[in-house]
């Protein structure tokens, strides 16, 4: 059985950056090696899906090249880069029973101000952008019949559409949270049409 955690409680991410005395610059990167690495991984992924079959003419040297890649940019994007750069990170735990717990956090406060917002702009483009390519990917190796590519392609999809996941959850919160903003926001534009609608009549 899994449960959800959302802990509201103040976290303290990184101990030795919880420096609140310190201002933080809100443009520029304070981390330039987590930037770095947050995008090298997933963009050497796909250039090497891309290009392999021109550089080696061995499939499973591609694959495996391929799926370190992704590996790499998983645990990189999950354990370095959601904490450095955004405030963000998320994991399943087990506890004594047996039982999982997924645990989405977010800092709160102070310790919040600390991402710039350069790095912010890096985090959600690469983490956004490079689950979309993959997903064109499965459909273009499917309709194209590689089907060799397949297992490749859905890892793509599944490591990077899990951290994708992983980090709204922490940004947004709860399932409910999730409910309620997309209610909100329907609620939101049907009342703006209605509204639209009676100024012109």
């Amino acid at each position: 059985m899994m449960k959800l955690d959302s802990n509201d409680d103040e976290v303290s991410l990184f101990d030795a950056e919880e420096d609140t005395g310190r201002k933080s610059k809100k443009t520029g990167v304070k981390h330039p090696v987590a930037s770095f690495f947050h995008l090298f991984f997933r963009v050497s992924a796909v250039f090497v899906y891309l290009l392999c079959e021109l550089w080696s003419s061995s499939f499973i040297a591609c694959m495996v090249t391929i799926i370190l890649l992704l590996s790499c940019d998983f645990w990189t994007v999950k354990n370095i880069t959601g904490r450095l750069m955004v405030g963000l990170r998320w994991w399943n735990q087990v506890d004594d029973d047996g039982q999982n717990h997924w645990v989405f956090e977010s800092r709160k406060g102070t310790a919040k101000q600390q991402s710039s917002d350069s790095e912010s702009r890096i985090f959600w483009l690469g983490l956004i952008v490079c689950p979309i390519l993959w997903v064109v990917f499965f459909f273009s190796t499917l309709f194209s019949f590689k089907i060799k590519w397949l297992a490749v392609v859905i890892m793509g999809v599944v490591l990077q559409g899990a951290n994708l996941y992983g980090y709204v959850r922490c940004k947004v919160g709860t399932k409910t949270s999730l409910k309620n903003m997309a209610t909100n926001y329907f609620g939101r534009q049907f009342l703006k049409q209605a509204m639209s609608k009676e100024e012109e009549s």
